[in-house]
């Protein structure tokens, strides 16, 4: 017998006299993809992370991103540890659907957060070490979902970030501003939206733009003819400053 209001279906019901379910967490190791424009060596002077959006795969995202690439910029592409059908394929087989990631979803969302924030720490830790140990300029680029993620590792991960991108994004509300710009400490961040994009307009990130400015964080808005999507311009313009 199922307790009266509960999900007949199953879901988090318990059967009368049942003890109660107390849910608890395990951490275990996981085999993380990603993918590297450049060789990692002592010349390595910036390393760009590009955090890909939601329902994107890093091989294919990582094909925009050659504008960045130079003999002295690393840049790699990790993929969202979680992934999915992202489209019902003919007859509602799976066999040829389109694949995606995401880096997190609703459910169990600190865990999430700090599962990813230990990766891309990880990441960083063995990049740094194929470079001869020395540091490289941390540059950070999050696209859409990707932001989120970019912001979040900013605020709460190990290493310092030189410059940090949101595009085609705001911040996540969760972000403490305060966190945020202790973290960056004194470096800049940059929006970057289209003119056409249908999730993010310009005023919307020029407003927030501003609300950081006035909270002592450096940032500017960069805006490009298009939607959301990477623009090859805007990344060389970034690759330069």
């Amino acid at each position: 017998m199922v307790r009266s209001g509960a999900d007949p279906a199953g879901g988090d019901a318990l059967a009368d006299g049942a003890p109660a379910a107390r849910e608890h967490h395990l951490t275990v190791g996981r085999s993380a993809r990603y993918v590297v424009l450049g060789e990692p060596s002592p010349a390595v002077r910036e390393l760009w992370i590009v955090l890909h959006g939601y329902g994107q795969l890093a091989r294919r995202f990582a094909r925009h991103c050659g504008p960045l690439a130079g003999s002295e910029r690393l840049v790699v592409v990790p993929e969202a540890l979680s992934r999915f059908y992202a489209e019902a394929g003919a007859g509602g087989s799976h066999a040829q659907a389109r694949v995606g990631a995401t880096w997190m979803t609703r459910e169990d969302r600190l865990a999430e957060i700090s599962d990813y924030v230990a990766y891309l720490d990880q990441l960083h830790a063995r990049l740094v070490e194929q470079c001869g140990g020395e540091p490289p300029a941390l540059r950070l680029l999050g696209f859409s979902q990707g932001a989120a993620t970019a912001a979040r590792w900013t605020a709460y991960g190990a290493p310092a970030v030189r410059s940090l991108v949101l595009w085609g994004a705001l911040l996540p509300e969760d972000i403490e501003v305060a966190q945020l710009r202790e973290r960056l400490a004194g470096a800049p961040v940059t929006f970057v939206c289209g003119t056409g994009d249908p999730y993010r307009s310009p005023d919307d990130v020029a407003a927030q733009a501003e609300a950081l400015r006035s909270q002592g964080i450096w940032a500017t808005v960069s805006t490009f003819a298009g939607g959301h999507h990477l623009d090859a311009g805007v990344l060389h313009a970034l690759a330069g400053a």
